[in-house]
């Protein structure tokens, strides 16, 4: 039992950084065009000609708010869990608690998920909700928050005991 507790709380903890760092990094929606822009729901960054790239905070618009508010609500009950997962090692009774976050967590990141692309039609991109032109793409930002969605879901089958691994 302890030793799956640890192991849940090592893959809680990586997904809690993938979020963050996926926070941190700008490069949520790049072009692949001349205008070389980096959009992120914390900064915005353009490259001219080859410059240093020109960080900005950007305007976000109301379902990037959303996706925005529901990664760091997430980020939240993830570390919520890992603090209780260390606490279940002393009293067990606080992994109870854990996984409600860690579960409240997961929900928090799949509806930010599934908001995030309806963003796509801001001026800056000129797309459609759910779907981009063919100059701009997701970048490295995004992949690492879908991979703390993963992350979250696996660590959340371990902290549930529904998937028991030999250890």
């Amino acid at each position: 039992m302890d030793k799956l507790v640890i192991v849940s709380g090592a893959l809680f903890f990586l997904a809690d950084v993938f979020a963050v760092a996926s926070l941190a990094n700008p490069a949520w929606v790049i072009s692949d065009d001349a205008s070389n822009f980096k959009i992120g729901l914390t900064s915005q960054c353009l490259t001219i000609f080859g410059r240093d790239p020109v960080c900005l905070a950007p305007s976000l618009s109301p379902e990037w708010e959303a996706t925005l508010v529901f990664i760091v609500l997430g980020i939240l009950c993830l570390t919520v869990t890992c603090s209780l997962l260390a606490l279940s090692l002393k009293k067990t009774s606080a992994l109870k608690y854990a996984r409600w976050a860690a579960f409240t967590a997961m929900i928090l990141f799949c509806t930010a998920a599934l908001i995030f692309p309806v963003g796509f039609y801001v001026d800056e991109i000129g797309g459609e909700p759910y779907k981009l032109p063919n100059t701009v793409k997701v970048g490295s930002s995004y992949v690492m928050f879908i991979l703390a969605i993963f992350l979250t879901i696996i660590s959340e089958l371990f902290a549930g005991k529904i998937c028991l691994p030999r250890l």
